[in-house]
């Protein structure tokens, strides 16, 4: 199995202090290795996540993984790059659907899974799904390895209020509350460049799966 390497993580670290086009354009080269070291782990895990759910085996790793540059359009912050590598593996990029995000970032990296931004009409059947199987939802939530790795659900951007729609008191109101159902799992740097990195993140996003099955359901 390949692995990320430290050379990787040291780019990251420069590009953070460094973030411009000039320090960019003289160092593209180590970009371009870092890049396809993480293609290539990508590859890897798509491989080995596969193994619990065949749809993953059809993802593309270059395809997969965000562009580096940054849209400054609409931010007071014109730093012109992103400092971490990112790649989707069925969720964000558009995707209406619960999946998997792997996130590359020296002290930062994580693992998500779920629904992230999804849609008003997309979230709306998310919520009914969660009000009418409460049951169903909260077994998933407290399963006792999914709990250990998750503690609770993303609560960023969460509602006040009981979306229209839903009664006040329903016994789920504080998940109907929330706009995004992601849960995250964080990793020190060690665990990025572990040598058994490929199935130990495969390991932890199996555990998402029952997650992102129950939030798939309404569209199947």
């Amino acid at each position: 199995m390949n692995t990320v390497n430290k050379d990787t993580l040291s780019f990251l670290k420069k590009l953070t202090k460094n973030n411009n086009r000039e320090w960019f354009n003289e160092n593209k080269n180590l970009y371009t290795q870092s890049q396809e070291n993480v293609i290539i782990f990508l590859e890897d895990l798509i491989q080995e996540m596969a193994g619990f759910d065949e749809e993953l085996g059809k993802i593309d790793a270059k395809k997969a993984l965000f562009r580096i540059y940054r849209d400054t359009r609409f931010s007071k912050d014109k730093a012109p790059y992103k400092t971490n590598f990112g790649a989707s593996l069925g969720i964000g990029k558009g995707s209406q659907r619960g999946g998997y995000y792997l996130h590359i970032e020296p002290g930062k990296s994580f693992l998500a899974g779920g629904i992230y931004m999804p849609e008003s009409s997309v979230l709306k059947e998310v919520r009914k799904e969660i009000s009418l199987y409460g049951d169903e939802f909260l077994k998933i939530l407290n399963n006792k390895d999914f709990k250990k790795h998750f503690p609770e659900l993303d609560q960023d951007d969460k509602l006040k209020k009981v979306p229209q729609g839903f009664e006040k008191e329903d016994p789920m109101a504080e998940y109907l509350k929330l706009k995004n159902f992601i849960v995250l799992y964080h990793l020190k740097d060690e665990e990025v460049l572990d040598k058994n990195a490929v199935k130990n993140m495969t390991r932890i996003f199996k555990l998402m799966k029952p997650f992102n099955d129950f939030l798939n359901t309404p569209f199947l």
